[in-house]
């Protein structure tokens, strides 16, 4: 009894806060494998079987013409926008796009946001700004798996799908979450590089490879796991709501005003490249373990490429991925990967996995570099035989396979490619090769970011400590 009066409180909350981790981390302790029914169906040699008709394409590359397509895009629609981000948070792009957003909503353009459910619980929840979007007639916000820490099973299942729609007429999928870090250049200190695909359809009657993302979204918009997003009419008028909508639509005016071109007629055609074909890859879109289908599909697309240049953040790999990644560049004549250098990233848990596991990495094949540019790069990107261009929301973790939902979009064009490799190549200038374990090959003009031994001691301590949940990464 007199146990129970002292450490009772204590041990309560010990109980609570195991039974949160273990429920938040067993769903996921396996790894699901690809089952016959699903390789049976992914058959990369009927990739680009059906033409692409009028689409087009181009690459966003900076952080500022993320922002620029965001605004024209958004501007030009006239019946319907679909904004699914992983994370949105406060800040100058979010109030800009969201400022255009909330303009066509009052000219009456159906909006459809979809976010991460821990991301809108994190970085939306309490802020007018978002609720004076989401209480308009024309918006509805919905939440991917929303928070539920009675139910830490649950907490796991995210949603990590970055991609916006315009009508019938274009959309872009890529890496960039919605805030200043990613979209335009407001926040010069932390940004991380990153770039999308636009996809433009000069037939929009014909929707082309836009249903086949139409379907996916309608998937995840109307499953289970989602649910609405504070757009009751009591809190449209609350005082705080009231003021940043009228905010908002100031705000419309002085884009307008000053950056009058994103609001005018703009020539697609001429801004973009003809392509061959077009093909989505995701992931399943529960909430618990996944068959690991882009890991899966993508490896295919690979062992039947000579020439393989991948662009990854960080690389977090299990044995299966491992062996199918050795197979992959023991098929190519030229096989690279370019990640983060530890130095250079941003994501330390990734970074001391990577320490950990480096050899097995090493051992699969692929050259190695490391990127050293001084700003992380978060681009997951992939060319093939210089007419195969990939890219998306993918990382090569094990996160991003078995747990998360994710996309890429797998586009046939040698014009493209030539100029997704472009700026790849120019990423690579400032990497160093990885030799081995220890030794590298490096550029004259790359200086390597001075790390303190006690951060490399806090990663080593970080990967040993992790090396069992390393799933989750």
């Amino acid at each position: 009894m007199l146990f129970i009066k002292k450490y009772g409180i204590t041990c309560l909350v010990l109980a609570v806060v195991l039974y949160i981790l273990v429920g938040a981390m067993a769903p996921f302790a396996g790894y699901k494998k690809i089952s016959k029914e699903t390789a049976a169906s992914v058959d990369v040699n009927q990739f680009f079987q059906n033409p692409a008709g009028g689409e087009r394409a181009s690459i966003l590359e900076t952080g500022e013409s993320a922002w620029e397509e965001r605004l024209r895009l958004l501007n030009g629609a006239k019946e319907r926008i679909v904004l699914s981000t992983f994370d949105m948070r406060e800040g100058q792009s979010t109030e800009d796009i969201l400022s255009v957003i909330l303009h066509k909503a009052d000219a009456g353009v159906r909006v459809q946001i979809l976010v991460d459910g821990i991301s809108g619980f994190l970085r939306m929840e309490g802020k007018p700004l978002f609720y004076a979007v989401s209480t308009h007639p024309n918006v509805e916000i919905r939440l991917y798996n929303p928070v539920n820490i009675l139910l830490p099973w649950r907490l796991q299942g995210r949603m990590h799908d970055k991609y916006i729609m315009v009508d019938y007429q274009a959309y872009m999928i890529g890496g960039r979450n919605t805030f200043d870090y990613f979209i335009g250049n407001y926040e010069q200190e932390n940004n991380s590089l990153d770039r999308e695909v636009l996809i433009y359809n000069t037939k929009p009657e014909q929707p082309g490879s836009m249903a086949k993302l139409e379907t996916y979204f309608e998937s995840v918009w109307n499953s289970k796991y989602c649910r609405d997003f504070h757009g009751d009419e009591s809190l449209a008028e609350h005082p705080k709501v009231v003021a940043q909508r009228e905010l908002l639509r100031e705000r419309y005016m002085y884009l307008t005003s000053e950056f009058p071109e994103l609001f005018s007629d703009y020539d697609y055609e001429a801004a973009t490249v003809p392509i061959d074909g077009v093909e989505l890859v995701t992931n399943p879109t529960g909430i618990y373990g996944k068959e690991p289908i882009v890991f899966y599909t993508l490896t295919e697309l690979m062992k039947s490429s000579k020439k393989i240049d991948l662009h990854t953040p960080y690389i977090v790999c299990n044995d299966y991925m491992y062996e199918r990644l050795s197979e992959t560049a023991s098929a190519a004549e030229e096989a690279k990967m370019v990640i983060n250098s530890v130095e250079n990233g941003d994501n330390i848990v990734a970074s001391s996995d990577y320490l950990r596991n480096k050899p097995d990495v090493l051992a699969t094949g692929f050259t190695l570099y490391e990127y050293d540019g001084g700003t992380s790069t978060h681009g997951k990107s992939i060319t093939m035989n210089g007419d195969i261009s990939v890219i998306g929301s993918y990382n090569f973790d094990l996160r991003s396979t078995y747990m998360d939902t994710e996309m890429m979009l797998v586009v046939k064009s040698k014009e493209l490619t030539e100029e997704l490799q472009g700026n790849m190549d120019i990423l690579e200038k400032d990497c160093r090769k990885v030799i081995d374990e220890t030794t590298y090959e490096v550029p004259e003009h790359v200086t390597v970011r001075a790390v303190s031994s006690g951060k490399r001691v806090l990663m080593k301590l970080i990967g040993f400590v992790l090396s069992p949940f390393r799933y989750v990464i």
